[in-house]
């Protein structure tokens, strides 16, 4: 019989998350991750695999509590169009408050990671394009029920609203000031009520 796990997983993988945003990819060790977790260095190998592998389960994690979840709930209770503004208007309220400014560990590591490891640098961009694709969904959804303009090009829309949220992220770690933020999503968000046309 196997022998049985003599830690929580879930609390482990939570506290590698952290770790991981706390420290960056790279600067984290496998003994940073060891202590973190609560584990030796053999269970973690044994339990999560390698840094590599331990990274992309946590990412995972970290957007199943985090983004997805915030997605799932927004397009369950909110038409469309209101779910794209009331999106942006938690991730500025989430900005300001995060007093450590560790910012998005997505975003974070699309910075630091993904530029130098191909296989993480694939899964980064799969993640934000689940993003995309929730702008681009709603965007589509809100034509449809006519709170958009029809003429809008809902992929280009959506592709411009992921980079503005990415360059929110970025910037409130060096300047979180809600007039700041606010002003950068205000005139992309105002596409969504044609104050401006995006060429096809």
């Amino acid at each position: 019989m196997p022998r049985p796990r003599e830690f929580d997983e879930t609390a482990a993988l939570d506290a590698a998350i952290v770790c991981f945003w706390q420290r960056g990819y790279e600067a984290t060790s496998v003994r940073d991750l060891a202590d973190s977790m609560g584990i030796s260095g053999p269970s973690l190998y044994n339990s999560f695999g390698n840094k590599h592998d331990l990274f992309a389960q946590a990412l995972e994690r970290y957007l199943d509590r985090g983004m997805r979840a915030r997605v799932a709930r927004l397009e369950s209770t909110l038409p469309p169009k209101q779910a794209i503004r009331r999106f942006f208007e938690e991730i500025i309220d989430r900005s300001i408050s995060d007093r450590e400014r560790r910012g998005c560990l997505l975003i974070n590591s699309a910075l630091e990671v993904a530029p130098h490891d191909p296989e993480l640098g694939r899964m980064i961009a799969d993640r934000l394009g689940e993003i995309e694709t929730f702008f681009r969904r709603s965007i589509k959804a809100a034509q449809a029920d006519g709170s958009v303009p029809r003429e809008r090009n809902a992929k280009d829309a959506a592709r411009l609203l992921l980079g503005v949220l990415l360059g929110l992220r970025v910037l409130a770690r060096a300047k979180p000031e809600r007039a700041l933020l606010e002003g950068v999503a205000r005139p992309a968000l105002a596409l969504l009520d044609g104050a401006t046309k995006l060429q096809r």
